[in-house]
């Protein structure tokens, strides 16, 4: 429910020194060649942590030739490395950048390949809604889509899907169905929340999340976790459930990440700028977990290393650091209901 999610501020862009480089990859793959210009390589003992190696600088000047690049340019050299050349000339930039980076690190130490998340669970609620959402009316969820993205192969495992019956609403809007295209014959026959969050647990616990993998989970702004799911729990009686209280919030990251405004971070815009096409029917919760997803793995491809940026404490939405250590989500349970 696009329309009813917040932006949130993003980071200033920064751009690094100018100046020709060439970046090495690992074997098998093309040199990252972007000039033929080498760099000084003396001094290559430092630690990898200290950005005072030489590899840094390296990264540096490749940078800087890599901002002057026209468009064309770009595409050109993302296509000899075998990369996708879709997207806006600041999505291609970073693009490259990230993928030369990349290979000069990998060339100096090993990437650990325990330290990120096994799994991301993609989540786009649909709630009950009215024109103009007047500020006295409660959300409940209506769809509860889950969409599994390996973040090693980089691709949808499966999805989960189950819509829920409405208690206090019980009636849809005319709006909300043409909105989400769910109609007031499927939540009738629904069952209710209490009973689709425990499919969902079920149906990640058969995939071993927070157990024998690693995961998090994600979504499309801070409403799903912090409003939809927050307020559905009260309405249902339960405590909110512990593997939803810290989330990839992946506008943030996306703003972040390819140095954008937050009114570039809505969904379609998202796609654009990547350049894809919204693929199925918009407000579905499934669709649109979907298309999250496709920009997830996107990012992950451009080098983009998506990690936990909100949690819920005490009720209260926070941020949660980037310094912050990377731990996955906990093993899925079912809530205890309130007393």
């Amino acid at each position: 429910m696009e329309e009813q999610k917040e932006n949130r501020p993003q980071a200033a862009r920064s751009e690094p020194p100018k100046a020709p480089i060439r970046a090495a990859c690992p074997p098998g793959r093309q040199h990252c060649r972007i000039s033929d210009q080498e760099p000084n390589e003396k001094n290559s003992t430092a630690s990898s942590n200290d950005f005072s190696d030489p590899v840094y600088k390296e990264i540096a000047l490749a940078n800087g030739y890599i901002n002057r690049m026209t468009r064309d340019e770009l595409r050109s050299k993302l296509a000899e490395f075998k990369l996708e050349t879709r997207g806006v000339k600041d999505v291609l930039r970073k693009r490259l950048k990230n993928y030369c980076k990349k290979q000069k690190l990998m060339q100096k130490e090993p990437i650990n390949g325990e330290s990120y998340y096994d799994y991301i669970c993609v989540v786009d609620f649909e709630a009950t809604c009215e024109e103009g959402n007047p500020p006295e009316f409660v959300h409940e969820i209506i769809e509860f889509p889950v969409v599994l993205l390996n973040t090693r192969s980089l691709e949808i495992e499966d999805t989960f899907q189950q819509y829920v019956k409405p208690e206090i609403n019980p009636k849809l809007s005319n709006f909300c169905i043409n909105l989400t295209g769910i109609t007031q014959e499927v939540v009738d026959k629904a069952d209710t929340f209490p009973q689709v969050l425990q499919n969902v647990i079920e149906w990640m616990r058969q995939w071993e999340l927070g157990t024998k993998y690693t995961y998090s989970m994600l979504t499309d702004g801070s409403w799903d976790m912090s409003k939809f799911l927050n307020i559905q729990c009260r309405i249902s009686r339960i405590k909110y459930p512990s593997f939803a209280k810290k989330w990839i919030n992946i506008r943030k990251s996306y703003g972040n990440f390819y140095k954008v405004p937050r009114n570039q971070t809505k969904l379609t815009i998202m796609l654009e700028q990547l350049g894809m096409n919204y693929d199925g029917r918009p407000h579905s919760g499934l669709d649109d977990s979907k298309n999250i997803a496709r920009i997830a793995i996107r990012m992950l491809q451009d080098g983009c290393e998506l990690r936990v940026n909100e949690q819920m404490h005490a009720g209260q939405l926070m941020t949660v650091s980037s310094t912050a250590p990377l731990e996955g989500a906990p093993a899925p349970q079912m809530p205890r209901y309130r007393n």
